[in-house]
């Protein structure tokens, strides 16, 4: 149905309609083309006993075409109103799609700022695997996780991690509660029994790393020996299993940075909620989310998530090996450099299929080829993660630690911000692996384990 503003003169004579997606591999009604989004300003105001969400979307972007027409991703919730550079501008829903008719044509090279104003009950979505994302109702207030479509539940956006953009995210909820988001915190204040946090995000972050947690958590701020803020946000019930773990979180960025590159952000953290709020943990961007206190291999894998696929951002959907392969593999390392199993011991007992106790789980390593998932719900699959740490670790047997060292540190320096694909990544190493020997190592890597079908005949 349209929803027609008085005062509109609608599209100009030569632009066109944005497109409705991006046509990712796997999610091709994600995303919209025509613009390039810099930055949100999201201010939000969140009621757990009604579940009633208030919203005002502040977007500044860039047109890359003409446009007369473009869109927007927002799962349910009601628009009540949408200007564009302050002019009144029509819409129409349809699914996910919000399309925004604005009063005047925008012109190729273009910024502008596009204000939504909405409201409602936020869903929780069920993604094609089977998991919850979205917005999460708990015991007391809400989670908000968006891998791989759930930011478009709670605001609109370009939704697709090829679009990254800056934040300011302000929400506010009744006195006693707080409400927890990415980056640091500027500003918090109590008026009429309802307290204001106010977050900003100055580095690029996909929407898919967004997050926003109401509860009733106990906050902490501490630093790194550099300096770097360290936040936490954990649900009481989780406070004294989570002590001894989050205290690792300077070690392990420390850690990270020597193997890594310099950390791309300018704080760290994490949330922890009750077991039962989430059914996974996730890599959000500066605090990752955890259900339950985390191992500390888990912790390391998110962290490392900051730098592959966080600061590198997979350009589609299909890369999404490039994220979970790297902050695997990290796990590896590190148990490897603090007393634990070898990199090539894990790699060896996954190989031999004895790294699990369940057979099926060891068979389902090699169910596809990382670089090519089945479909939609299998971006998540063991295959991306195990089989794509493997990956990595048969780039590290075939240049040496020395050049494999060398390449991730790279890696993550020249794509820092930045959308990369399996493309950018294999011709990346072929350039930097050492020599003519160590290019055929590498490029053989890639048809037999990054593409090939089935177990490789030998590790």
């Amino acid at each position: 149905m349209l929803a027609t503003v008085s005062g509109c003169s609608g599209a100009g004579v030569d632009g066109t309609p944005g497109a409705d997606g991006v046509r990712d591999p796997y999610f091709p009604r994600l995303g919209n083309g025509g613009y390039d989004v810099a930055h949100y300003g999201l201010t939000l105001g969140y009621d757990p006993d009604s579940r009633h969400l208030t919203g005002t979307a502040e977007i500044t972007a860039r047109a890359t075409k003409n446009l007369s027409s473009f869109n927007l991703d927002l799962k349910g919730l009601d628009v009540s109103g949408i200007t564009v550079e302050g002019k009144a501008a029509r819409f129409q829903r349809a699914g996910h799609e919000l399309r925004v008719r604005p009063a005047d044509e925008l012109d190729r090279g273009e910024t502008f700022r596009a204000v939504v104003r909405y409201s409602g009950t936020p869903e929780t979505i069920t993604d094609d695997d089977g998991a919850e994302e979205g917005w999460l109702k708990t015991e007391d207030g809400a989670l908000a996780l968006g891998e791989p479509a759930g930011s478009m539940a709670w605001f609109p956006g370009n939704h697709h991690p090829s679009d990254k953009a800056s934040y300011d995210i302000q929400v506010t909820v009744p006195k006693g509660l707080k409400a927890v988001s990415n980056g640091e915190l500027t500003r918090e204040s109590t008026k009429n029994g309802r307290t204001t946090f106010a977050w900003h995000s100055a580095e690029p972050m996909a929407s898919y790393l967004a997050t926003v947690a109401i509860g009733d958590y106990e906050m902490q701020t501490s630093t790194t020996k550099d300096g770097l803020p360290v936040i936490t946000a954990v649900d009481p019930s989780q406070a004294k299993a989570s002590k001894k773990v989050l205290a690792k979180i300077p070690d392990v960025i420390e850690w990270s940075e020597y193997n890594f590159g310099p950390y791309p952000f300018s704080s760290i953290g994490a949330i922890v909620d009750r077991e039962d709020d989430a059914g996974y943990a996730l890599e959000t961007q500066n605090r990752p989310v955890f259900p339950g206190a985390p191992g500390t291999d888990l912790l390391v894998h998110e962290l490392a998530h900051q730098w592959f696929g966080n600061s590198v951002t997979p350009k589609s959907w299909r890369d999404m090996w490039l994220n979970e392969g790297f902050a695997t593999y990290a796990t590896w390392l590190y148990d490897e450099d603090h007393d634990g199993d070898s990199a090539q011991k894990t790699f060896d007992a996954l190989y031999k299929g004895d790294y699990y106790e369940d057979e099926a789980d060891n068979e389902a390593i090699w169910a596809f080829p990382p670089a090519r998932p089945t479909d939609a719900a299998s971006i998540s699959d063991p295959p991306v993660y195990d089989r794509a740490a493997m990956v990595i670790h048969k780039i590290r047997q075939a240049v040496g630690d020395d050049a494999f060292y060398d390449i991730v540190q790279g890696w993550t320096k020249t794509y820092r911000h930045k959308n990369a694909d399996t493309k950018d990544f294999t011709e990346y190493v072929e350039r930097n692996a050492g020599g003519d020997e160590a290019r055929d190592k590498v490029s053989r890597i890639w048809g037999d384990w990054l593409y090939g079908d089935g177990k490789p005949d030998s590790p």
